[in-house]
């Protein structure tokens, strides 16, 4: 008999299960250490692209799919596929091509869909797919793959999408944690919308997405990446509203007995006219030293005079240039017919002397009005070596000056910058903290913070939550930026209780008389549900808080103990808690402690100084992660098995296992950790719990996901797995 490839391709990027109709060639390598899912590495199909299109218009989404797949194996490979649908979608005109040739497909309701999941893990010994169980799923015949060929795959299917707390939803299957070891060549995934009604907030809290807001009713969003094994499915919401400020809300709680989490999106709408946007004052403060000199001045002169060009029609500016000493452009603020004439001046200046940093934010608030938004571009590329030089003092004088009017954007060129002072006066003052580094320019940093700031619609906001008991929220909910047309303002944070009628109130200045938008009937959910990785994303933006805290004010023990029991949880690696990955024993409090102390002198010496290439470093990590949008990613892996973003020691192994080149797996909103051939949750706590054995394929293996389907994510991990299921800790152990 001719032989051919056995192998389950499993890709949820479109996922394939090919199963030979002879003995699988797996089957014969008994002898290669696996960890449930690395049976798979002889595989030698892999995606080479794959490519996803979503059009959807008022809440109905059609989804085209487009992959090629590439056999790179000695023999042919042919099977079944199997797409495995998101939970609870219902699709229709469904059709599929292969290599342009129409093939049957059929839909499976979730109990078919389950045997056939249920016989491929028995036959191929591999538990990934069990995390479709309660899923439909699409099955179709494939054609062979021959040896050293490939096959394009195209789908094409429409749904309707749910609507709930006014955010239409959006998923498409996307993880790959239980493909080979071969990551996609190039993934994409572009989503059109067109709406009848205006649409508000757009928001994933998956994947970094980019937006091309095309109208109030309309807009593209993007994601794109190479060499790509993604973790998590893509997940896209949107929010439709007439609002004149739109609120959204989201939640996640495990069980109905713990604290549960919460995001709240806030945008303007996306086009209103120019007699809402709220006039402003800018104060252009320019590093005018000799270190400045040549290419960085060049670009900072070009700098200004783009946000002298993108001045609104009722804006005024002023300039202020420093060195040894100071010089302003006026001696008041300008209106727009005086920009030419500034373009000029900034022109014909050159860079040379000292800095002073005091003298010249003296000068700007000195020329402050009070009467509107006062918006200091603050530019500087070095520490501060005329006039006041301790940078403590420079920001007590500021704050002594400096009215609540006032707004401070910094701008730290190079490395040789005080990154204190830079972040203390954006953060005290309602701004942002930037940082350009050598191989960046600084016309382009500039110029994409400004366009984001130069429409404020609202400023000095503050939200209230009544009803429900908020707590830990980022950024604090009485200090929030200012919101302007075309951002869109997150705000997460935990809560205790349940409240089916809670209200928001969000209040803000328009020229200084406040506006108050009530928002009633929201629900913060009492059961467990949600959106899984709201979790992380409060975490990660509560670390990045604390590692500021450290930074800014000095370190602190009960802050670092946060940090590393917020990381041990929550899967989130910093450049200063890389123990997630290298230390054996987290899941015992003398493990823990042990780790506590490394982990206080990783955080003290990473915090240390206030300028050079590390504080930058730091600088830029906490601010990112104090703010970020979505959940940290995964650290990414270097071909020798050790951390390549954040550095910190070798993936552990032990003799006879396969150590996976990503140690850690995101499961909802568990966190699991590879540790000597044993994938382990991290809410397994080994001084106070005896896990129940299970042995992996048994009877009572199929039992327990049987009693409760949030098994399934967990057996997906592997063939030996601890995991915690209301507080009763199982090991699933091989045959």
């Amino acid at each position: 008999m001719r032989a051919k490839a056995s192998l389950i391709i499993a890709l949820t990027l479109g996922l394939v299960m090919v199963i030979a109709s002879v003995l699988p060639v797996m089957a014969q390598q008994d002898t290669t250490p696996t960890t449930g899912t690395a049976q798979q590495s002889t595989s030698p199909v892999f995606i080479k692209s794959h490519r996803v299109s979503v059009e959807i218009t008022d809440q109905i989404a059609r989804t085209t799919i487009d992959q090629v797949f590439v056999n790179e194996g000695t023999v042919q490979a042919e099977g079944t596929y199997v797409f495995p649908l998101p939970r609870g979608v219902t699709i229709s005109d469904l059709k599929m091509i292969i290599d342009g040739v129409p093939i049957q497909a059929q839909i499976l309701e979730k109990d078919e869909a389950r045997a056939i999941y249920d016989q491929i893990v028995r036959q191929m010994r591999d538990p990934a797919l069990l995390e479709y169980v309660g899923t439909d799923a699409i099955q179709a015949n494939v054609f062979p793959i021959p040896a050293g060929g490939q096959r394009t795959l195209q789908i094409e299917y429409t749904q309707l999408l749910p609507v709930e707390s006014g955010l239409v939803h959006y998923v498409y299957p996307l993880r790959t944690r239980h493909v080979s070891p071969l990551p996609v060549g190039e993934l994409s995934i572009r989503v059109s919308v067109e709406s009848n009604d205006p649409i508000s907030n757009v928001y994933s809290p998956t994947h970094p997405i980019a937006i091309d807001r095309k109208s109030d009713t309309s807009f593209v969003a993007g994601f794109e990446t190479t060499n790509t094994q993604e973790p998590t499915d893509f997940s896209l919401y949107y929010g439709v509203s007439g609002e004149d400020i739109n609120l959204n809300l989201l939640t996640y709680r495990e069980s109905a007995g713990e604290d549960g989490f919460f995001v709240v999106l806030v945008s303007p709408p996306v086009e209103v006219d120019e007699s809402r946007v709220i006039p402003k004052d800018v104060i252009v403060v320019l590093d005018q030293s000799g270190s400045m000199f040549g290419e960085k001045w060049d670009q900072a002169r070009a700098a200004t005079k783009y946000v002298l060009d993108n001045l609104n029609s009722e804006d005024r500016f002023n300039l202020v240039v420093f060195s040894t000493g100071v010089n302003v452009y006026a001696n008041d603020m300008q209106g727009l017919d005086a920009v030419e004439d500034a373009k000029d001046w900034i022109s014909g200046l050159e860079a040379i002397g000292g800095t002073n940093i005091d003298g010249a934010l003296k000068a700007a608030l000195d020329m402050n009005g009070r009467e509107r938004q006062t918006v200091i571009l603050f530019l500087t590329d070095g520490l501060p070596t005329e006039g006041e030089t301790v940078g403590a003092n420079i920001l007590a004088n500021v704050k002594a000056n400096a009215p609540e009017n006032v707004r401070f954007f910094t701008f730290g060129v190079g490395d040789d910058v005080d990154t204190v002072l830079l972040d203390q006066l954006s953060q005290n003052f309602g701004g942002v903290s930037a940082y350009v580094r050598p191989t960046e320019r600084v016309d382009e940093e500039v110029s994409n913070l400004y366009n984001k700031i130069n429409s404020p619609v609202l400023t000095d906001l503050v939200l209230e939550i009544e009803g429900v008991n908020v707590y830990d929220v980022y950024p604090a909910i009485d200090n929030l930026p200012d919101l302007f047309i075309g951002s869109q303002l997150i705000v997460t944070g935990r809560y205790r209780g349940d409240a089916d009628n809670a209200s928001l109130k969000l209040s803000g200045k328009v020229e200084n008389e406040t506006q108050t938008f009530t928002y009633s009937e929201l629900d913060f959910r009492a059961n467990a549900g949600g959106e899984e990785l709201i979790p992380r994303l409060w975490a990660t933006r509560r670390i990045g808080d604390l590692l500021n805290q450290i930074r800014l004010n000095g370190e602190n023990p009960e802050l670092v103990d946060s940090i590393v029991r917020l990381s041990i949880r929550y899967g989130i690696i910093t450049p200063y808690t890389s123990f997630l990955i290298t230390e054996d024993d987290i899941f015992t409090q003398t493990g823990r402690d042990d780790v506590l102390r490394e982990a206080e002198a990783q955080v003290g010496q990473a915090s240390g100084g206030t300028s050079g290439s590390a504080a930058v470093d730091a600088a830029e990590t906490t601010s990112d992660m104090a703010n970020a949008p979505a959940a940290m990613p995964l650290p990414t892996m270097t071909a020798a098995g050790t951390p390549g973003d954040f550095g910190g020691g070798e993936v552990p192994a032990t003799e006879g296992y396969y150590a996976p080149q990503q140690p850690i797996q995101i499961i909802g909103d568990r966190t699991f950790v590879w540790r000597e051939g044993v994938w382990i949750d991290t809410t397994y706590d080994a001084d106070t719990m005896e896990p129940e054995q299970i042995v992996f394929l048994s009877d009572a293996y199929f039992e327990l996901l049987d009693a409760d389907e949030r098994v399934a994510e967990f057996y997906a991990v592997g063939d030996h797995i601890i995991f915690v299921l209301d507080d009763q800790a199982y090991e699933i152990v091989p045959e």
